[in-house]
């Protein structure tokens, strides 16, 4: 005869295999109910200037000011086994030195609800600093902006998109100092 404690344990792991089973199911059968949402993202102004870095105020850098518009809608990435989406606006580019391409999130937001998904932003402003590390966007190749989703699942994979994207701007010579 099995005891108390063997039979718990023969439950538990029938249970554990079950709901594993179950969520393997929901993560695979997810994969399939994405689609590719279009939206369009238009570079109102960018505006580059000297100024000097909090860090060392002795060291001027350059820093670049952008304002964007962007109208998508995301509502058909939302289905049951969406938790949340996570979209930004990126901007890439070559540096001077031209060995690598550098990519910088401009601004981003978290989207939790189905009716919060159609994002409409007129005259946005970057969110994070927009600055080259070799202190100069001189040189520099012209930088394309791209607005980028992340669907995060209850359940399964993450899943990368792009949603829009920008033709090629020209970085602008550095302005004045901000005073």
């Amino acid at each position: 005869m099995h005891s108390i404690f063997a039979r718990i344990n023969s439950v538990s792991s029938l249970l554990s295999t079950c709901m594993m089973v179950l969520l393997a199911a929901v993560a695979v059968s997810s994969l399939f109910l994405t689609t590719d949402p279009k939206g369009k993202v238009d570079i109102v102004s960018l505006k580059v200037y000297n100024a000097k870095a909090k860090r060392y105020p002795f060291k001027e850098q350059e820093f670049g000011f952008l304002k964007f518009d962007i109208d998508v809608d995301l509502q058909p990435l939302f289905n049951w086994n969406t938790k949340q989406l996570f979209i930004y606006l990126e901007a890439e580019y070559s540096s001077a030195q031209g060995k690598t391409n550098n990519t910088i999130v401009l601004w981003d937001r978290i989207v939790r609800r189905k009716e919060d998904a159609h994002i409409v932003v007129s005259s946005g402003r970057n969110k994070y600093k927009f600055k080259e590390l070799s202190e100069s966007f001189k040189n520099a190749s012209p930088a394309e902006f791209s607005l980028k989703y992340n669907v995060m699942p209850y359940v399964g994979l993450l899943t990368y998109g792009e949603a829009a994207r920008t033709e090629a701007h020209e970085i602008p010579e550095a302005r004045d100092a901000i005073a």
